[in-house]
C-alpha cells in the first residue's frame, strides 16, 4: 500500500529504556537469553551487578547462568569481567542471511565497488519492528565516521536506511513506527509525524531516502532501496561527513548497486 495512504498519528509513545523485571516462574532459557542481550548496546565487558540489573535478575541467578553460558563458550570471563563468546560469533554467521547465497554475501563485491567509486562508509542493513539492523559496513577513508557496527540496530525513522525501506512498507509497518515514538538521536531528528510521512512519500517517488544529521550530529546519508516485486528486502547507503558530500554521484553510485544487488538476488533465486 503506498505510504501516501498513511494517516497522520496524533498520539505517540516514548522508548522506555529501564532495565526488565523478571518473574521466579520464567524459565531458566528465557533467563539465559536476557543475560546475552544484556550486552547489546551496553559495551563489550560487563560485570555479574550489571548483567544483572539489565537482565532484571537476582545477582546469584545471573551468576550461575553465566558460569553454564561460559562453560558452553557464549561467554567469556576476562578478569572480573565477561564479553561474549566466540560460540555466538559462529552462530551468528550460520543465519541464512550470512551463509553462502545469502543477501549479505550477494551484496558484498557491489558494497566494494560503491566504497571504491566514492571512499565513503557503505552500509547493507534490513528492517526489523521499528528498527534498522546493519548486516554490513566498510568504513570510509578519514572524517567523522559513524557511530554503526555490523549486527548493530538504529531507529529507521531517523535513518536514510530505515526511510528507504519504509517507504515501500505497508500501512501497518509504517503506524507502528510512528506508534513507537520517532525517536530524536538529533536536534535535527524528525519529530513531526507529517514531516516525516511526507518524506517517506518522496523517498517512494525517488527511491532514494536522506538522513541529513538526523542520527549523528556532523553525518549526512543517502540510502537506496534493494526492490524484488515491489518490495524493498533491505536498503545500501553511503555515509559521510555533512560537508563535500556530493549527493548527486552519490546517488548514481547509489542506484547502479542497489539494482546489481536486485538482479543477483533474483537469479540466485531462480
Amino acid at each position: 500500500m503506498s505510504v501516501t495512504a498513511i494517516p497522520t498519528l496524533a498520539s505517540q509513545h516514548d522508548h522506555e529504556g529501564a532495565p526488565r523485571t523478571t518473574s521466579p516462574a520464567t524459565p531458566s532459557a528465557t533467563k539465559a537469553l536476557q543475560i546475552l542481550e544484556a550486552f547489546l548496546g551496553a559495551g563489550p565487558k560487563l560485570g555479574v551487578s550489571e548483567i544483572a540489573r539489565t537482565a532484571g535478575l537476582p545477582k546469584s541467578t545471573a551468576f550461575r547462568l553465566l558460569r553454564h553460558l561460559e562453560q558452553s563458550g557464549y561467554v567469556e570471563r576476562t578478569g572480573r569481567h565477561y564479553v561474549l563468546g566466540r560460540r555466538l560469533f559462529e552462530l551468528g554467521n550460520a543465519v541464512q542471511i550470512c551463509r553462502p547465497q545469502g543477501i549479505r554475501e550477494t551484496a558484498m563485491p557491489h558494497l566494494a565497488e560503491l566504497y571504491v567509486a566514492t571512499g565513503k562508509t557503505v552500509h547493507l542493513a534490513i528492517l526489523e519492528g521499528t528498527d534498522i539492523v546493519f548486516l554490513e559496513k566498510i568504513a570510509g577513508r578519514g572524517g567523522i565516521q559513524p557511530d554503526t557496527y555490523v549486527g548493530g540496530r538504529a531507529p529507521a525513522a531517523c535513518s536514510a536506511l530505515g526511510k528507504a525501506i519504509l517507504s515501500f512498507s505497508d500501512r501497518d509497518h509504517i503506524a507502528a513506527v510512528l506508534e513507537s515514538g520517532l525517536v530524536r538521536r538529533t536536534r535535527h531528528s524528525h519529530a513531526d509525524p507529517a514531516k516525516f510521512l511526507a518524506e517517506l512519500r518522496r523517498a517512494n517517488s525517488e527511491r532514494i531516502a536522506f538522513d541529513r544529521e538526523e542520527a549523528q550530529v556532523g553525518i549526512v546519508c543517502a540510502a537506496v532501496p534493494i526492490m524484488i516485486e515491489g518490495r524493498a528486502i533491505a536498503a545500501v547507503s553511503v555515509s559521510g561527513s555533512a560537508t563535500g558530500f556530493n549527493a548527486a554521484s552519490i546517488t548514481r553510485h547509489l542506484r547502479r548497486a542497489a539494482a546489481a544487488i536486485s538482479d543477483e538476488v533474483v537469479s540466485s533465486a531462480a
